[in-house]
């Protein structure tokens, strides 16, 4: 399983809606094993200026990654938010755990 884990913070606090919005947009994507946006609570002391949301997804392989990359859906997301972020800090990597869906 691949875990895709990036991180945004708005340019300013007013464009945060609108990016969480944007990113939101991905949720629209069929070809994953999981989902989601959110927003961080910006409570670690030893951080606090951390960045605004988390996306976290899953995939069975990078196949699939790629996939959902190439699903129309993702560039309108890029578009939305791309000039609204100051940080993007993305992390794929390998993990042995499936996850147990409900």
């Amino acid at each position: 399983m691949i875990r895709h884990i990036v991180f945004f913070s708005a340019r300013t606090p007013a464009d945060r809606d609108a990016v969480e919005a944007g990113l939101n947009l991905l949720a629209g994507i069929p070809d994953c094993l999981h989902f989601e946006v959110g927003r961080n609570f910006a409570t670690d002391p030893i951080s606090p200026d951390g960045p605004d949301f988390v996306v976290y997804g899953e995939f069975r392989d990078e196949a699939q990654l790629a996939r959902w990359k190439a699903h129309p859906l993702y560039q309108k997301s890029i578009d939305v938010v791309r000039p609204l972020r100051d940080l993007r800090m993305a992390a794929d990597f390998e993990s042995p755990v499936k996850t147990v869906r409900d």
